[in-house]
């Protein structure tokens, strides 16, 4: 058996027919491998069932929609993904509302329904290491209660992480969602995890988009998503996309309302502060 620190050499020369002549490992599950030739891939483990083959639906998925951009997907199995390494830039006034038009562009491709996965994508899938199933409806309301915010607010309550007397506060949110969403809008074709991590400044001049949760779904959850964790040049990006394809009127109090889910997987994750969060998100909702 390989030892851990030789897998992602292998994988990467399995899926670029290349010897390796170096790996770097940049964390637990990332490494920089060099490949005789002198390029420069990289391979993730990814341990979450599905996740591989979601994480390489998705980034073809995106990259298909010929905006924004993600890395080559070289080839993937049970465990391991290998990608082209996307040089490292300095994020810019400039290429944030190139980002931004780019964004709206992707959202603008569309996707089949609400919840609809990348062609060749599972539906049994993953967000970060937490399980996100993507059920396809034709109603975002519903389709956005039932399928990305109740899964984890129960899991949170189960696992002692939300109060069971709090639930009801996200409870009442799903109830009233018809009248919260906003105007109807068509799915969008969305990365699923827009949080600053997954946005690299490329030394091309470009923002690339890495680690996709990718399915249908509203182009709000996008934005609210980036305003989340913070994003250099956040307000050149939205500058950008309004440019290209402004939100419907609203769409800036219907931020904590996109923010709900991913604030719960991450109470489901990592604990109490991100569902004190979520709670936070759910009362600024019901107070509009």
């Amino acid at each position: 058996m390989q030892s851990s620190d030789q897998e992602p050499g292998a994988a990467a020369a399995r899926f670029t027919g290349r010897a390796v002549t170096g790996v770097r490992p940049v964390s637990g599950t990332l490494a920089e491998v060099t490949l005789d030739d002198g390029r420069v891939v990289m391979a993730k483990r990814q341990d979450a069932p599905g996740g591989v083959g979601a994480e390489a639906a998705g980034l073809r998925w995106l990259g298909a929609a010929g905006s924004v951009r993600v890395p080559a997907v070289h080839g993937h199995d049970g465990r391991w993904l290998v990608t082209d390494r996307v040089p490292d830039g300095r994020p810019s006034g400039r290429a944030a509302v190139r980002f931004g038009r780019d964004l709206a562009a992707l959202h603008a491709s569309g996707a089949e329904a609400f919840g609809a996965p990348p062609p060749g994508g599972p539906r049994d899938a993953s967000i970060g290491l937490a399980p996100m199933r993507n059920v396809p409806g034709t109603d975002w309301p519903t389709w956005y209660a039932e399928h990305r915010v109740l899964p984890y607010l129960r899991r949170a309550v189960d696992d002692g992480i939300v109060r069971a007397a709090e639930a009801s506060i996200v409870e009442r949110v799903c109830e009233r969602l018809p009248e919260l969403a906003g105007p109807a809008e068509p799915p969008a074709r969305l990365h699923g995890d827009l949080w600053n991590g997954n946005v690299l400044w490329g030394a091309d001049g470009h923002a690339w988009l890495i680690d996709p949760a990718a399915h249908g779904g509203h182009r709000e959850t996008d934005l609210a998503m980036l305003r989340l964790f913070g994003c250099p040049h956040l307000d050149e990006v939205l500058d950008g996309y309004q440019e290209a394809a402004p939100p419907a009127d609203g769409w800036r109090d219907r931020v904590a309302l996109h923010q709900l889910f991913p604030l719960l997987v991450h109470a489901v994750l990592f604990g109490r502060s991100y569902a004190v969060q979520a709670l936070e998100a759910a009362r600024a909702t019901l107070a509009r």
